[in-house]
């Protein structure tokens, strides 16, 4: 009996077996809807704990920005799987971040804005974290947290349970874990992932690729110097990013000169 639970198991697993954007086996164990119920839930709960942004020049800017990456022929070219209408909120916060969830809600913090100096600097952010989404990146995290019983009742807060802890849980797998005070980052191997797709979607949509290598020394100049040794950190350094950038530019650059041929020259004007 016990051979039988394993192998049910095993089924079971391989079952939920999916592929990344970029060919990377991965295990998702929650439905497009079951993923879109959290994105939901997660993102309105954001929305009634941080401050929203009322600077009407800084929020027409960063929707320019967003609206460019989100053309659905620039998506689906990526991942043609995804079929999302795609909602932008900026928060006045000091915090160097963004974030994408399922469902289509983007969030965009003014203080990334000292970090992310131009458009072509910010559509690398924000190409990135939509690339988490279009990774089922949200996804491979909460199963992974199920599947080793780390998740505690993930899935009866996925189906509508309103626990605070189990909220938490979900919105750490959700890469929000800086916002909710929860360690459950996306690992390194994601990271990459979403740089990779990110920059491919960026160049699809007519923003520089190479400003995405200038984003990441302005990231290095930022953290002063204090971010940890790669080896002791979720996130990859930020000179190996650098590097792997680098080496994709030829290819991303091609794709950008497609997209200005084809006439995606995004016009966004940066707020003074």
């Amino acid at each position: 009996m016990k051979r039988i639970a394993i192998a049910a198991a095993l089924i079971g697993l391989s079952a939920c077996s999916a592929t990344s954007p970029t060919g990377r086996n991965q295990l998702l164990m929650f439905s497009a809807d079951e993923m879109r119920q959290m994105g939901d839930q997660s993102f309105a709960q954001i929305k009634q704990k941080e401050q929203l942004s009322t600077n009407k020049a800084i929020n027409q800017y960063v929707q320019c920005v967003t609206a460019a990456l989100t053309k659905p022929e620039h998506l689906r070219a990526v991942d043609d799987s995804q079929q999302e209408q795609w909602d932008l909120v900026v928060f006045d916060s000091d915090q160097v971040n963004a974030f994408a969830l399922p469902g289509g809600h983007i969030g965009v913090y003014t203080g990334l804005l000292k970090a992310a100096q131009t458009p072509d600097q910010l559509a690398a952010v924000i190409g990135h974290e939509i690339g988490h989404v279009l990774a089922d990146h949200g996804n491979e995290q909460v199963s992974r947290g199920q599947a080793t019983n780390l998740g505690l009742q993930v899935i009866e807060a996925a189906l509508g349970a309103s626990g605070s802890q189990n909220q938490g849980m979900i919105m750490a797998g959700l890469g929000l874990g800086a916002q909710v005070g929860i360690l459950l980052p996306f690992g390194r191997q994601q990271e990459s992932e979403s740089d990779v797709i990110g920059l491919e979607l960026m160049a699809r949509a007519g923003f520089d690729p190479a400003a995405s290598i200038a984003l990441w020394q302005n990231m290095a100049k930022a953290s002063g110097g204090n971010a940890p040794m790669e080896f002791m950190s979720t996130h990859p350094a930020h000179d190996t990013r650098i590097n792997e950038l680098s080496k994709r530019q030829p290819e991303a650059q091609g794709l950008y000169k497609q997209a200005q041929q084809q006439g995606y020259q995004p016009q966004c004007k940066v707020p003074s």
